[in-house]
């Protein structure tokens, strides 16, 4: 289901529905481009219909496109969708065998269940014949089993076996496309002078062709790696945030707003979950590190309103935590200086920095918030805890540290 599912869209229940529609509006395309007549479909190996090619080629590009957008965007993962692993001489035998029965029968398997659907009984019979040869297949497949998975290349992608990158490879692409379409249409004026093409006659296709060789130059200079969405940070804006270290936020101030339940502030654990499980700190929300891309996440780290404070034992994993978060576009995230380590001990520290009057002030406030957390006294934040779906992983303040 594309990106609909892994990006919250849509719930896995819906995935068979949605897919049925997709199967039907599928169909409506084949049938509306001709693809239920045989003669349509063999016309392409006689030279007086290249519907067929121009529709493949269509739509092999419109994905094409498609899928390395979304794939850049980080709306998909690219690394997560399956590609048939490469059997080369099996892939050969098998395109050929394909290839006759393309010509004799005059379908493909899709587009002879188009046909079949409304009534033709010729493709009734191709699938008939499809039904046959899966049998067969089937009942000899012992005995090509060993031929079946030979020449094993694995996961290939056509332009790193022509040692090129992907986005040459997406330009070269729609460079063939239009090549084909402009090639194909003169073949069919002279096959068919009549009727080829005889609806787009006197058309210009300057604007769409330029377009499309537009795109194609765009994805030569889009990387294929996937960001992590949109609003990603770029390295050097991230080196000087790390550099400026503004993205601290220090103990006393998580242990005001643990004290106050009206500070702006959303405490985000980002240890694994057992880790989480033994202690958090109140109102504390778990995000394991390695979660932190779910999209279900994305309205607590996309809090704009209120200071969303990431912490773990230390600072490292914070620290990595935070990095992803704002390679994610996500503002503003900020890490807690020391950790739950740097906290606690901060808060057993009774020699502040400051002016006299500060340092006494401290003392009595530090004080208080060890109080607190030795008796697990945050009546005022035990209603604060963030809700999220799927009941993540929230501890209200216990007695004793």
């Amino acid at each position: 289901m594309g990106p609909l599912i892994p990006q919250g869209i849509i719930g896995m229940q819906w995935d068979l529905l949605f897919a049925l529609f997709i199967g039907i509006a599928f169909g409506y395309v084949l049938e509306s481009a001709g693809f239920s007549s045989s003669r349509k479909l063999a016309g392409v190996f006689y030279g007086y219909d290249f519907t067929v090619l121009r529709v493949f080629f269509t739509a092999g590009v419109t994905a094409m496109v498609g899928v390395y957008i979304m794939n850049y965007l980080g709306w998909i993962d690219i690394s997560l969708v399956y590609v048939n692993p490469t059997f080369i001489w099996p892939a050969i035998v098998g395109g050929a065998i394909m290839g006759f029965g393309f010509i004799f029968g005059g379908y493909c398997p899709g587009t002879s269940v188009t046909a079949a659907v409304i009534g033709k009984i010729d493709a009734m019979v191709f699938l008939l014949g499809i039904f046959l040869g899966i049998v067969v297949y089937g009942e000899f497949y012992p005995l090509i089993q060993e031929f079946s998975v030979s020449g094993n290349l694995g996961r290939l992608f056509i332009f790193d076996s022509l040692g090129i990158s992907a986005g040459w490879f997406a330009f070269l692409m729609i460079a063939v496309a239009l090549i084909a379409f402009g090639v194909t249409a003169l073949i069919e004026g002279k096959v068919n002078p009549d009727e080829g093409l005889a609806d787009t006659k006197g058309t210009s296709y300057a604007i769409p062709v330029l377009l499309s060789l537009l795109v194609g130059v765009i994805l030569i200079f889009t990387p294929f790696q996937r960001i992590t969405g949109i609003g990603e940070m770029n390295k050097a804006q991230l080196e000087q945030a790390i550099v400026e270290g503004k993205h601290y936020v220090q103990p006393d101030e998580v242990a005001f707003k643990l004290l106050n339940d009206y500070h702006p502030m959303v405490l985000v654990d980002v240890r694994d979950v057992e880790d989480a499980a033994q202690f958090m700190l109140p109102g504390s929300v778990n995000i394991p590190l390695q979660a932190l891309t779910n999209q279900r996440w994305k309205d607590i780290l996309g809090d704009i309103q209120n200071k969303v404070v990431l912490y773990s034992n230390g600072t490292a994993k914070a620290q990595q935590a935070w990095i992803a978060a704002k390679r994610m576009g996500y503002t503003n995230v900020f890490v807690l200086e020391g950790g739950l380590n740097g906290f606690f001990k901060e808060m057993q520290t009774k020699e502040p920095q400051g002016l006299k009057m500060e340092i006494a002030f401290t003392n009595r406030f530090r004080e208080r918030a060890a109080k607190a957390f030795k008796e697990g006294d945050f009546s005022t934040v035990k209603d604060k805890t963030v809700e999220v779906v799927d009941e993540p992983i929230v501890i209200s303040a216990k007695g004793g540290c």
